[in-house]
């Protein structure tokens, strides 16, 4: 074999024993480096697998009991100055392994796209919910978020066995567990976090279009230096928490 085509399939996912064994025997140093590379690849990869497996720890304790289905949990945008509070509700297949699953936070932008397509192809059931401003406004964001997080879990096709909620004291009729940091130490929690935020970023970028000066591409709503001279300047768009500082105190004529 030439070092290019062993190069191909030292790429390949799975390799045959025989040929892998016939490459480990090659002694020319490009074919050498090849297999260090290779080495190092599938110790990068046992690891992830052994990081996103210690993440089904929460789950696990559910699993033991015989509950398959374990929703998780998790909303982005509490904070922000404008748009919508987003809830996601995942239900994972037991000890499914997707690479990179984490708290969103974590995961780059272009990364979160890529596990969030692969958790809407593989989870057994996905709900997403998102409560306006005005709703936000009207209850407190507190109180909405808890709301979407009820009616994330009410909408999913597949109703939960047990819940995993991200630092929330939620109560359902089904065994229930709040996790603080729960989007880093729960598999399924980490899905809903990764899926929650892709939606209302996508929400935001559209937002971007329809108000456009504000910066909801970049900003996400959060209440940047940029955003809040725009706000000055352009105004409060329908999409600003009119509960929120500074927004509030422009719509009240107090803002200095």
């Amino acid at each position: 074999m030439t070092i290019s085509e062993i190069r191909d399939i030292l790429k390949q996912e799975t390799v045959e024993k025989t040929v892998l064994e016939e490459i480990m025997a090659d002694e020319r140093k490009g074919v050498r480096q090849l297999v260090d590379a290779y080495i190092r690849r599938l110790n990068r990869e046992s690891a992830e697998r052994f990081r996103v497996e210690d993440m089904y720890e929460p789950e696990s304790s559910f699993y033991k009991k015989g509950l398959e289905y374990v929703a998780g949990i998790d909303e982005v945008g509490r904070g922000p100055l404008a748009g919508p509070v987003t809830v996601a509700a995942v239900i994972l297949k037991p000890h499914f392994f997707i690479a990179g699953l984490n708290d969103s936070k974590k995961v780059a932008p272009r990364r979160r796209e890529e596990i969030a397509k692969k958790i809407h192809e593989t989870a057994v059931d996905i709900s997403i919910v998102s409560l306006s401003p005005e709703e936000i406004d009207m209850r407190n964001i507190y109180a909405a978020t808890m709301e979407a997080m009820y009616r994330a879990v009410r909408n999913l096709k597949i109703q939960p066995q047990a819940v995993i909620v991200d630092a929330m004291p939620l109560h359902f009729p089904v065994p229930s567990l709040s996790l603080v940091h729960g989007d880093a130490k729960s598999a399924s929690v980490a899905a809903a976090s990764i899926v929650a935020k892709v939606h209302r970023d996508h929400l935001m970028d559209e937002y971007d279009k329809v108000y456009p000066g504000y910066g909801f591409s970049q900003n996400k709503g959060y209440g940047t230096a940029e955003h809040i001279e725009a706000i000055r300047t352009l105004g409060i768009t329908p999409i600003h928490r009119k509960s929120f500082e500074p927004v509030k105190s422009m719509v009240n004529g107090t803002y200095l």
